[in-house]
């Protein structure tokens, strides 16, 4: 599975104390149980939440192509809210 992501972003998302994590620690979602829904269809992207370093986070990505075929670009992030807590736990 490959990821792509802006650099700059993933830097300011990590300051952030709302969220304390960039685009290289939130990869961790995909390596155990997540759950992922379509959050918009135009353009077509998707939220997984899922733990990473102990605390559930939501991450928005696309799925794109390039010439060495499907790659996940990572939108943003944030820590889960209660209602994605809950959506977490009924289909876990």
């Amino acid at each position: 599975m490959r990821f792509k992501y802006d650099k700059a972003k993933s830097g300011k998302l990590r300051k952030d104390p709302r969220r304390e994590i960039g685009f290289d620690e939130v990869k961790e979602i995909w390596t155990h149980y997540h759950y992922v829904d379509c959050r918009s269809d135009d353009p077509e992207q998707f939220r997984a939440i899922g733990w990473v370093k102990g605390i559930l986070y939501t991450v928005i990505y696309e799925v794109r192509e390039d010439k060495e075929g499907e790659y996940y670009h990572l939108v943003t992030l944030w820590k889960s809210t209660k209602q994605e807590e809950k959506l977490y736990e009924q289909n876990s």
